[in-house]
C-alpha cells in the first residue's frame, strides 16, 4: 500500500527569510531556540534570521558539529528546557536541521535518545509532544527541511536514523539567497547529496508515482545547475534550482532510498585521522557509481526502464553509462572520486558492512544486497 504525505508549509524564493516571524506566530512559537553552527554565525546568515524574528525573544545554540551528535543534542536540549523555549528554528545545513530534530525529541520525551532510533523500534515512541520546528536551510543538499527523518551519531559510535511524521518541520523557509556565499566545495558536495536523493528514491521499488515525478524533476534541475552553482556562487538561477532540487529529493525520499545511503551512513560514522564525520554528500557521490552498477539488473529497474528515464532527466544519450557519468561529474566538481582519498581503508570494511546491513535504507534498495555485495561495492569505490 502506498502512503503519500506532503504537508509541510514551504516558502521557496529569494527573500522568504522575511516570513520567519510570521511563521512563528502561525505555529505558536513564542520563544524559539535557534539551532545553528559557528560557520553560519560567522557568515552573518544566522543574524539574518535573528533580524527576521523582529524582536521575538529567543535563545541561540551555535555548537552544531559537522555531523550531529548525541552529545550536542543533549547539551542543546538542556538549554531548550532551562531557557523555557517552546519551539525550534534550525538555521544551517542538514546537520543543524537534524540536530534540531534530535532536540525536538529529547527536550520533550523521557529516556535516552537511542530508544527513539528507527532500527531500535523507536519511531512509534516519538509523539506529538515533539517540539515544533521551523527549518531554514543554508545549503542545497540534504532536504531535511521537508523530511521526517534525522541522522545522528550516537555516543556508542553508531550513525542512526530517527524517523517520525512528528519530526517533519512545521515550516520550511527555503531562501536561496542564504546560499549565495556557500563555498564551491560545499556547494558541490551538498549538491551531489541532492542528486543522490533524487536518483535513489526514483530507483526504490515502492509504488509512489508522485515521488517518482518529483524526483525526476529534481534530478533534472540538480544535474543541469550543479556545475553552474559550483563555478559561480552568485548565479541566482542556479542557486534557486539547486535549492529546489534539494527540497524535491527529500520530498520524494519518503518512498525510500537504497544502498548509497546504507553505505554512506556507516561510512560517515567512521573515525578517520581521529575525527568522525566524513561529508555525507561526498560519500554519496563516491559510492553511487558502484551502487548503480549493482542495481542495473534489478527486476523493477529493468521492468520500468528506470535507467533510461534517469538518462533522459540528466540529458544523457540513451546509451550512456550512468555510473561513469556520475563519476565524471564528481571529478569535474573537484570532489574526491574514491574512498581512499577520504582516508577510508579496507580494514574498515567489516564495520561499514555491519552497519549497512541493518541501516534503515538497506531494505528499500531495488534488490537486497548481501555482505559480499557490499564488500564489492566498497572495493569498487576505493
Amino acid at each position: 500500500m502506498a502512503f503519500i504525505y506532503y504537508l509541510t508549509h514551504i516558502h521557496l524564493d529569494f527573500g522568504t527569510i522575511s516570513q520567519l516571524k510570521a511563521e512563528c506566530e502561525r505555529i505558536g512559537i513564542r520563544r524559539p531556540l535557534v539551532v545553528t553552527d559557528k560557520g553560519v554565525v560567522a557568515a552573518g546568515v544566522a543574524q539574518q534570521a535573528v533580524v527576521a524574528l523582529g524582536g521575538l525573544p529567543h535563545e541561540i545554540f551555535d555548537e552544531t558539529p559537522s555531523n550531529p551528535t548525541e552529545a550536542m543534542v543533549k547539551k542543546a536540549a538542556a538549554q531548550y528546557r532551562d531557557s523555557g523555549c517552546d519551539g525550534l528554528i534550525a538555521v544551517g545545513g542538514g546537520s543543524s536541521i537534524d540536530l534540531a530534530k534530535g532536540i525536538a525529541i529529547l527536550a520533550t520525551h523521557p529516556g535516552e535518545l537511542t530508544t527513539y532510533a528507527t532500527i531500535e523500534g523507536g519511531s512509534a515512541r516519538i509523539t506529538e509532544r515533539a517540539a515544533p520546528l521551523i527549518a531554514v536551510p543554508t545549503t542545497s543538499g540534504t532536504g531535511s527541511e521537508v523530511a521526517r527523518g534525522a541522522i545522528i551519531i550516537l555516543e556508542d559510535g553508531r550513525k542512526l536514523g530517527f524517523h517520525s511524521w512528528h519530526l517533519l518541520p512545521k515550516s520550511a523557509i527555503c531562501d536561496p539567497g542564504l546560499t549565495l556565499g556557500l563555498p564551491a566545495g560545499l556547494t558541490a558536495a551538498t549538491g551531489m547529496d541532492a542528486i543522490a536523493h533524487c536518483v535513489e528514491t526514483f530507483l526504490a521499488p515502492a509504488f509512489n508515482p508522485p515521488a517518482d515525478g518529483i524526483a525526476l524533476d529534481g534530478l533534472e534541475r540538480g544535474w543541469k545547475h550543479i556545475e553552474r552553482a559550483t563555478r559561480d556562487g552568485q548565479d541566482r538561477d542556479a542557486r534557486l534550482n539547486m535549492m529546489s532540487a534539494s527540497m524535491q529529493g527529500a520530498m520524494a525520499f519518503q518512498k525510500g532510498l537504497g544502498c548509497v545511503h546504507s553505505l554512506s551512513h556507516p561510512l560517515g560514522g567512521l573515525k578517520v585521522d581521529g575525527k568522525t564525520g566524513l561529508h555525507h554528500g561526498t560519500l554519496n557521490a563516491v559510492v553511487m557509481p558502484a551502487v548503480l552498477r549493482f542495481n542495473a539488473d534489478a527486476p523493477s529497474v529493468v521492468r520500468d526502464n528506470r535507467y533510461a528515464r534517469l538518462r533522459h532527466a540528466m540529458g544523457l544519450p540513451q546509451d550512456a553509462d550512468l555510473a561513469q557519468a556520475v563519476h565524471d561529474m564528481t571529478a569535474r566538481l573537484g570532489l574526491p572520486t574514491g574512498l581512499r582519498q577520504m582516508g577510508v581503508t579496507e580494514a574498515m570494511f567489516d564495520k561499514v558492512i555491519a552497519g549497512a546491513l541493518v541501516d534503515h535504507c538497506h531494505k528499500t534498495n531495488p534488490k537486497e544486497a548481501s555482505a559480499a555485495d557490499y564488500r564489492r561495492m566498497l572495493a569498487e569505490s576505493m
